[in-house]
């Protein structure tokens, strides 16, 4: 039996692939060590969502922790004094919403729902909670990746007070496209992406419009079809650029890559 020089054998390195493969499909989930796993794996339960399931409205105890699976998306959703929410960040597979740092049960800030439908694995905060408390590597990871959402809120804030709509929208689109691991198409209405960029259905449509007319999507009912993946991210700002190389200096191997997906 081949043993490399750090003294695996190739069939435990089979095994640990198998085992990781065998978890709920986040990056998050995967990351962790198979010990560190052990200790959640009896709690976690994995359920269908639809799109646009309530998660938490603001103020509502924080008490159960979901991992988008998949294509699944969650989004935080800040409502205005107008009524109108507006979205700040998407959440996919490279993580996770509601208590992930916390000590105990606290309120939900922001409305946060189901983007896009699919499954999504859950666990109980005060499961989490002990969990952590019996190993420092589980604390680490769920440390390092509320640093890198508050890096993502970060580069959100500053992307909207400087960039342009266009720019915007082709940076949501590309965004949504990385984590749903879809490479031509993403499940968007004109309303939706108006809620995610703080503007009018009308200016997201001329948006979208001016978009088609140059050759880089298509829309049909419901979704956006990308026709030239390049050409889009050449009118995309470069905050997902930011977001994607603070993952890989904190939290290697968690975000999607077209790199990482394709092996």
């Amino acid at each position: 039996m081949w043993k490399g020089g750090q003294g695996f054998t190739m069939d435990a390195r089979i095994d640990k692939t198998s085992e990781v493969e065998s978890r709920p499909a986040n990056n998050l989930l995967r990351r962790l060590s198979a010990a560190d796993y052990a200790l959640l794996a009896p709690y976690v339960t994995v359920e269908d969502s639809a799109a646009n399931q309530l998660l938490y409205n603001p103020g509502d105890d924080v008490q159960v922790v979901h991992f988008p699976c998949g294509p699944a998306l969650a989004t935080f959703l800040v409502p205005n004094e107008d009524g109108r929410d507006v979205e700040t960040i998407l959440v996919g597979r490279e993580g996770a919403v509601g208590g992930i740092v916390s000590e105990g049960f606290l309120p939900a800030y922001t409305r946060i729902c189901v983007k896009f439908g699919g499954p999504f694995a859950r666990i109980h905060v005060a499961k989490l909670e002990a969990a952590k408390l019996r190993s420092a590597s589980l604390r680490n990871v769920f440390v390092r990746y509320a640093d890198c959402m508050l890096a993502q809120i970060f580069q959100s804030t500053a992307c909207n007070a400087i960039h342009s709509i266009e720019q915007r929208t082709a940076k949501w689109i590309l965004a949504a496209m990385e984590r749903t691991g879809d490479e031509s198409s993403v499940p968007l209405t004109h309303e939706q992406l108006a809620t995610l960029l703080g503007v009018g259905r009308s200016y997201a449509s001329r948006v979208l419009q001016s978009f088609r007319a140059e050759g880089v999507l298509d829309t049909r009912r419901g979704s956006i079809l990308v026709r030239n993946r390049d050409g889009l991210k050449l009118r995309a700002c470069l905050c997902n650029d930011a977001v994607k190389m603070h993952f890989e200096e904190v939290l290697r191997g968690v975000y999607p890559t077209e790199e990482r997906e394709a092996g």
